[in-house]
């Protein structure tokens, strides 16, 4: 691990000032991807900027049609709460697949989705209910915020301070998590929502993204059979000494199944 200044922010102005005042500097979250990567020297920050305890980062309530989560809510809170339980069981069910325990009582919802690891589940949450990523600066559609794999819109100083996702009529997540890791090989979010279908899939990729020809073939007829057929264009997968680029793309075709069989409770 390489030197570096540590910082405990007082207030979220003040850890956007330091952070937009250095380029090299690092937020800190949860670090369960920050804290690997320095003590393997795989960064060199010039410094840390603690956003923990900052009371802007914090809090989960229901207004209307919307869940609004903060940036600094551990994976186990939103697999435990009763208020996502109660208003987006597709999400808590997500949480609680998390990693490991002691991921899951670290880790971040804001940290998951800043970091925007190819392979992290909350991202395809976000781009399958078209949730909105608020920062300190602006609110950013999801369909605008991944921008391909560890890339976001997020600019210099600008930090997740909640994420606000629309409660669709019906959702569900299936993955197939890697046995060491429990990171997804694939993981597909769907939801019914007044606007219409939304498959994202997170893990078979460089990035989440959304698989189209299953929103169609599904705005049709919800049912696992409507995409039994489709084939999931493989040539941008992933691919690596546990699968090669078809089998994660039959492995995401077979998690949406999973998914949509689980939305009409046929599973």
């Amino acid at each position: 691990m390489y030197a570096f200044q540590y910082r405990k922010a007082k207030t979220l102005k003040e850890a956007g000032e330091l952070l937009a005042r250095d380029d090299e500097a690092k937020p800190l979250s949860g670090g369960m991807t920050l804290i690997p990567t320095l003590k393997a020297r795989l960064a060199q920050p010039t410094q840390l900027i603690d956003l923990n305890g900052l009371s802007e980062l914090s809090g989960i309530e229901v207004k209307g049609d919307v869940l609004s989560i903060g940036a600094a809510t551990r994976h186990q809170e939103v697999a435990n709460s009763k208020v996502v339980r109660d208003a987006l069981p597709a999400l808590s069910s997500l949480a609680s697949h998390i990693g490991d325990p002691q991921v899951r009582n670290r880790g971040t919802l804001g940290g998951s989705v800043a970091n925007n690891d190819p392979a992290a589940d909350y991202p395809s949450a976000v781009l399958g209910l078209n949730a909105k990523v608020i920062t300190n600066k602006r609110e950013i559609a999801a369909d605008d915020f991944f921008q391909g794999m560890f890339a976001t819109a997020l600019e210099p100083g600008e930090i997740i301070v909640r994420i606000a996702f629309p409660l669709p009529e019906k959702a569900a997540y299936a993955k197939f998590a890697h046995p060491a890791t429990g990171y997804a090989m694939a993981g597909v979010f769907v939801a019914q929502t007044a606007d219409g279908i939304r498959v994202a899939v997170t893990g078979a990729g460089p990035g989440v993204f959304r698989w189209t020809d299953a929103e169609q073939a599904l705005t049709k007829k919800m049912d696992a059979a409507a995409i039994e057929q489709l084939t999931l264009a493989a040539d941008d997968l992933n691919e690596d000494m546990h699968g090669s680029r078809e089998y994660r793309a039959q492995l995401a075709k077979v998690m949406a199944m999973r998914a949509v069989a689980a939305i009409a409770g046929k599973n």
